[in-house]
């Protein structure tokens, strides 16, 4: 990934809580190309981690991700920002963003001989990957049909554009409305589990999603998802300590920190990347004590055998941890 310099050269109002932003080279020339699912990691002045915005598009041509002249990111206005939507949503035309990408964690899969229609689910902001794919996959001529579902019909961002893009593929939800409420259950019952499902939206969907394929006999190959938020503290969590024994070093995690946090608080050099327990870069052996798993990475066995704990996210059941770190 390269870092790169980026000019806003417009930005849209796209809801009263959403705004996307158009960015290109300050020199006009095209930009690196990236795919379906991609983001950009913006340096947010004054956060110490960047902040991660998926590059969205609604052009239905082959060659549109290949060397785009710009690049668009949709960006919700958090009522409990840290700074990083805050931020965002004061800029200005004109403008400069340092960003590092594309990168790539939530890739579409590649076509297949006997490809079923892939069903895609967006959840409010979760629509900027989701429609991404949605573009690659009407380019390529596959079949998809896409669900995006919000509090109200008037809070959903692109729906313009969404439907110039997909048609009768398009089929939206509003939660204050009881006949087009999103019903994850009915609308699985109604699939083949041959299909691939991608889910980007709140955590509450997206679990939804994971648990009603699970039970309905999807293989995890099948069921893709992104999650843009972080570890964050649980009502009842509570402080418990951490030995790393190659060192011997006992540390303290409080309730509203991380393993990762307290280790790099503590002058260590944690591996990590995506800090919500998708990757597995973090995976850490446990020799001692019971892991609280909250992450999405490890599957069922893994976790009950209680070896293993991806220490971005996940915490302790027991009063001690003892990680080959």
């Amino acid at each position: 990934m390269q870092e790169m310099e980026l000019t806003i050269s417009d930005i849209r109002v796209e809801t009263p809580l959403v705004r996307s932003l158009g960015l290109r080279a300050p020199d006009g020339s095209p930009l690196p190309p990236f795919a379906p699912g991609a983001h950009l990691q913006v340096r947010i002045p004054g956060l110490a981690d960047a902040r991660c915005y998926s590059l969205v598009t609604f052009a239905p041509e082959a060659g549109c991700f290949d060397a785009p002249q710009a690049y668009r990111l949709g960006v919700r206005l958090e009522a409990e920002s840290s700074g990083g939507s805050r931020f965002m949503h004061d800029l200005s035309v004109g403008d400069t963003l340092t960003v590092t990408g594309p990168k790539n964690d939530f890739p579409l899969h590649a076509a297949e001989a006997d490809e079923t229609e892939t069903v895609l689910i967006a959840g409010g902001i979760g629509i900027t990957p989701i429609a991404a794919m949605a573009s690659a996959l009407q380019a390529a001529g596959r079949p998809w049909s896409m669900h995006y579902s919000g509090r109200s019909l008037d809070q959903l961002a692109f729906k313009d554009e969404l439907t110039a893009l997909a048609g009768p593929a398009l089929h939206l939800h509003a939660d204050d409305d009881a006949v087009s409420r999103l019903d994850i259950g009915a609308l699985l019952d109604g699939l083949s589990t041959t299909q691939h499902l991608y889910v980007c939206g709140p955590k509450g969907m997206i679990d939804a999603v994971i648990e009603g394929a699970k039970k309905r006999g999807w293989p995890a190959c099948h069921v893709h998802f992104e999650l843009f938020t972080s570890a964050a503290p649980l009502a009842g969590d509570q402080p418990f300590e951490v030995e790393l024994s190659q060192s011997g070093q006992v540390l303290t995690v409080p309730a509203d920190k991380t393993i990762v946090e307290v280790m790099e608080e503590a002058g260590c050099d944690p591996m990590y990347d995506c800090k919500r327990g998708e990757c597995g870069v973090c995976t850490a052996t446990v020799l001692e004590g019971e892991p609280d798993h909250r992450d999405y990475f490890l599957s069922d066995a893994e976790k009950a055998g209680g070896k293993l704990i991806q220490i971005c996210i996940s915490r302790a059941k027991s009063p001690r941890l003892v990680l080959d770190l």
